[in-house]
C-alpha cells in the first residue's frame, strides 16, 4: 500500500465518508477501534452505505427495552381523553385456515 492510499483511507474515514468493503477487511481491527472511540462506522460498496459498525455498548443501549406495553398506554397523552372506539355492528367475516 502506498502513502498515498494509506492518507485517502485515513482522510475517507475520519471526515465521515466511511470504509469500502476492501478497506474495512483489510483495516477490520481499526475500524473496530474507531467505532469505540469515534462513533459508527460506515461501510460502503459501489458508492451505497451497506452496513454500519457501532461499538457494543452503544448497540446495547440503543436497543435496550425502555419498558413493557402496559406502561406505554399508562404513559399515552390519550390516557384519560375519553376517546370513544365505536365497534362495527356487523357480523366477522369468516376466515379461511
Amino acid at each position: 500500500m502506498t502513502i498515498m492510499t494509506i492518507m485517502t483511507i485515513q482522510e475517507r474515514s475520519t471526515n465521515g465518508e466511511g470504509w469500502t468493503v476492501a478497506e474495512a477487511k483489510a483495516k477490520f481491527s481499526e475500524v473496530l477501534d474507531r467505532a469505540q472511540s469515534e462513533g459508527p462506522q460506515t461501510i460502503t460498496r459501489n458508492g451505497r452505505t451497506t452496513a454500519v459498525v457501532v461499538a457494543a455498548e452503544e448497540w446495547e443501549r440503543k436497543t435496550k427495552r425502555k419498558g413493557n406495553l402496559a406502561e406505554f398506554f399508562a404513559g399515552s397523552p390519550l390516557r384519560g381523553s375519553r376517546v370513544r372506539i365505536k365497534r362495527l355492528s356487523t357480523r366477522l367475516r369468516k376466515a379461511a385456515l
